[in-house]
């Protein structure tokens, strides 16, 4: 009973953990998916498996491109995390930081930063604010292990999803396999000359 309990438990933990993923009915018995309602007719049912694999190849799209954003979004917090800390060190001396900022497109700028406690971040949607050193330094560390944690999240729900595909694709299968046999012997009765 208890081992019931846990089973039934770890799958349902395993089907909220993908983002709202429906999983994909596999088709052992054609008969009886052909007798569940809305399965009528074999053009419903490949309809309605068509549609469903349609739905994950739009969510495919969308965990993808997050997915690029995220890829894109570590590596600036990381170099961001490393100029931060080299501003740490340099806030101790009396000695200008010397650098290079981007102006424009290919447009670097030289610059010489005086020691300084305080640093502007862009948060977004147009949003700087001014922090310590150290905050903005917790502050990245807390973003890179969110942003890392969201990869890998991502990645589960993609590998999830490609199984979805591949299921839904061999459920299609079967259901084709009776029509083309019908289009093949009806090309083959009229083909043949005869007649009705």
């Amino acid at each position: 009973m208890a081992a019931t309990i846990e089973t039934s438990s770890a799958v349902q933990a395993t089907k909220k953990k993908h983002l709202g993923i429906p999983e994909a009915v596999f088709v052992e018995d054609v008969d009886s998916f052909m007798k569940q309602p809305g399965n009528e007719t074999a053009d419903s049912a490949l309809r309605k498996l068509d549609e469903q694999y349609q739905k994950y190849k739009y969510m495919e799209l969308n965990l993808s491109q997050k997915k690029l954003r995220l890829k894109s979004q570590i590596p600036q917090i990381t170099q961001t995390l490393e100029i931060l800390r080299h501003m740490q060190k340099k806030k101790e001396t009396t000695d200008p930081m010397e650098t290079h900022f981007l102006l424009a497109d290919n447009v670097y700028c030289k610059a010489s930063v005086p020691p300084t406690d305080k640093v502007c971040l862009w948060l977004g949607a147009n949003v700087m604010l001014e922090y310590d050193i150290d905050e903005a330094q917790a502050l990245l560390e807390k973003n890179l292990s969110t942003a890392s944690r969201n990869l890998e999240t991502l990645e589960d729900d993609l590998d999830f999803l490609r199984d979805q595909f591949t299921t839904t694709e061999v459920s299609i299968l079967p259901l084709c396999r009776p029509l083309r046999f019908l289009i093949t012997n009806y090309r083959k009765f009229y083909s043949s000359g005869v007649s009705r």
